[in-house]
């Protein structure tokens, strides 16, 4: 398979933007994309939590408006494209798909199954090879993640300073009664 640095950056450009949703939505910013022959087929945003549905990972989302645009569950010669290092989940629905290439952007520390933990597209078991590509806009991928868990926890603070606020507040009004 040919690799497009450029088509690349390209693609992963319109990953960032569904990651940008996930996050105006409140979910954890990861967005994903499935290309076959240089369309997209396939887009999904980041949504566990308002779905509530663990399963609904951007990866997992993209691969099934894929499948069912294609009305087939299997994507040979498709590129998978998402902004984050995949976890296992979606790194066993990737094989299962038949994806024939992965291009992500930032690696995940915690639960990459890529190249971060497990390193499970290089296991002996996988009835499948997927290439994969990894760092396309890294820095840019890595920034919407890290923004938007600084803001979480900013939001996290000033709501425990609110609290704090209001109990001292209840506590001096109760003394002055008293």
């Amino acid at each position: 398979m040919v690799q497009d640095s450029s088509a690349d950056e390209r693609w992963m450009r319109r990953a960032l933007q569904l990651a940008e949703s996930s996050a105006a939505n409140n979910e954890v910013p990861v967005g994903a994309i499935v290309v076959l022959d240089n369309k997209i087929i396939g887009e999904g945003a980041n949504g566990p939590i308002g779905q509530c549905d663990p399963t609904a990972h951007a990866e997992i989302q993209a691969l099934r408006d894929a499948c069912e645009k294609q009305a087939n569950y299997r994507l040979p010669g498709a590129t998978l494209y998402v902004t984050i290092e995949p976890c296992t989940m979606c790194v066993g629905a990737m094989v299962h798909a038949r994806i024939s290439r992965l291009v992500f952007g930032a690696t995940e520390p915690k639960s990459g199954a890529v190249v971060s933990q497990n390193n499970l597209l290089a296991h002996p078991a996988m009835n499948t090879h997927i290439e994969f590509s990894d760092g396309v806009l890294a820095d840019e991928c890595s920034a919407i993640m890290t923004g938007f868990f600084a803001k979480r926890r900013d939001k996290k603070k000033a709501l425990k300073e609110a609290v704090n606020q209001a109990e001292l507040t209840t506590t001096t009004q109760t003394k002055r009664k008293n």
